[in-house]
């Protein structure tokens, strides 16, 4: 077991060239914005959901304990946010937009997943939301 414990805490244990990927997840985010098809929905707006994966090499900063190590997810929140503010009519614009910006941003994603939903569209009957989901 001691041996074991000293080779973690060799710093060189951490040279191999073996990822250590791992997984954010930015879990419903609320955006009211002004999506749709429907003149109306870009006039009055609507709440949409937003939730994301992303997946990348975690090992530098799982080591380091530094965020310009890291994929910073509060960029990734801004990025999203940014992108919530530009009119769309489909939900599929909203979530390329979000995924292509995201791996301008961060060279390091390895692989992304996102799910736009829309709360309460007008359907013509009650539904919670539509929802559109992508990856890249």
């Amino acid at each position: 077991m001691q041996k074991y414990l000293n080779l973690l805490n060799n710093e060189s244990y951490f040279d191999i060239k073996t990822k250590i990927m791992g997984t954010i997840h930015l879990e419903d985010m609320e955006f009211y914005a002004y999506h749709g098809h429907f003149k109306e929905e870009q006039i009055v707006g609507n709440q949409f959901l937003i939730n994301l994966t992303l997946k990348t090499n975690m090992e530098k900063p799982a080591v380091s304990d530094h965020l310009e190590d890291a994929l910073n997810y509060q960029t990734a929140y801004k990025i999203i946010q940014e992108e919530m503010k530009k009119k769309s009519h489909l939900l599929e614009n909203i979530a390329s937009r979000i995924l292509h910006a995201l791996y301008r941003e961060f060279p390091q994603l390895e692989h992304a997943r996102i799910k736009v939903s829309k709360m309460n569209p007008p359907m013509g009957g009650k539904m919670k939301c539509v929802s559109i989901s992508m990856e890249k």
